[in-house]
């Protein structure tokens, strides 16, 4: 179609070798160049191989076709999406278990599109190149914006972890504070901040699976995580009993006065008023309740009380 199916040439410059760009084409030649574009966006644009992809749609950014341009960028897309899958996939190797490959996977899409809008296929570089930097850039740039720990922090726990795996390599033991500080050439309070910073700002997924189990293992760390908030059964049933022990001398009248208000939590007002009661005659019937379990619990050992 054009001078894109041509090998693309190289040069070297000191120890680098690098591509040559592309001689632009004469006007003649862009003009028939341009002619078999338009021609070929007419039909189906899904059977043409990617080199000649490229000229469809510098074709179609210089006619302002967004029709047109829309068509090829998809096409482009749909060939490159196993690049971006292989790349998410890649780095979802070294990132924790919460992060989902179809987090990566977008982010990476978002890479591609940039990537293909700014590819100038006449510098004679490759766009698999080109775009395996973009994609890869673009996924951890939304990992970073993501993490609420500045980058700094990170690199500086990582400097020191690497640290102490190297000199516990080397001691056969863990190096004491002094020797780690010695190595990361910190003192010891600048060392105790830093160290202090990396861990105060760990975060755990709650959807992590527990390393001791197998892989089809189902169980995840908020499978046994303890409801504070929830009734503990053999708390209740604790102090059932022990309600039972202490009430059981207590009359019809005394035994509800003491149930309303401290396992439901009436007031005494509350409680005179379902009883026919004032609450001042509430208070001095609890008063004396009060008293004779006191008499009876005194010197008491060896019982619910402990």
């Amino acid at each position: 179609m054009s001078a894109t199916n041509t090998k693309t040439k190289f040069t070297t410059q000191g120890n680098r070798t690098i591509p040559v760009p592309k001689p632009p084409l004469s006007p003649k030649a862009k003009a028939t160049a341009m002619k078999k574009a338009k021609a070929i966006l007419k039909g189906s644009i899904e059977e043409v191989v990617t080199e000649d992809l490229w000229d469809l749609y510098s074709c179609a950014r210089e006619t302002e076709n967004k029709t047109d341009l829309e068509r090829v960028r998809n096409v482009l897309m749909e060939r490159h999406y196993p690049l971006v899958k292989y790349i998410a996939e890649r780095l979802l190797q070294t990132l924790p278990k919460s992060i989902e490959a179809d987090d990566l996977i977008s982010a990476g899409l978002f890479g591609l599109m940039d990537a293909i809008r700014g590819f100038d296929p006449d510098r004679g570089i490759k766009f698999k190149t080109y775009c395996t930097t973009r994609i890869r850039g673009s996924i951890l740039d939304q990992l970073r914006s993501q993490d609420w720990v500045p980058r700094l922090v990170r690199l500086k726990a990582s400097k020191i972890d690497k640290t102490l795996q190297r000199l516990t390599g080397e001691y056969g033991r863990e190096p004491t504070h002094a020797e780690l500080a010695e190595a990361l050439e910190m003192n010891h309070t600048e060392l105790a901040i830093e160290i202090g910073k990396a861990t105060a700002k760990s975060m755990y997924s709650l959807s992590d699976r527990w390393e001791d189990q197998n892989e089809e293992s189902s169980m995840e760390k908020m499978d046994v995580l303890e409801d504070k908030t929830s009734i503990d059964p053999m708390g209740e049933i604790k102090k059932d009993d022990l309600m039972r022990y202490m009430t059981r001398s207590l009359t019809h009248k005394e035994r509800f006065i003491v149930e309303q208000y401290y396992r439901v939590g009436h007031t005494m007002r509350e409680i005179g008023e379902m009883l026919s009661l004032t609450e001042s005659r509430v208070c001095q019937i609890h008063s004396n309740v009060m008293s004779r379990l006191k008499g009876l619990l005194e010197g008491k050992t060896n019982t619910l009380l402990g």
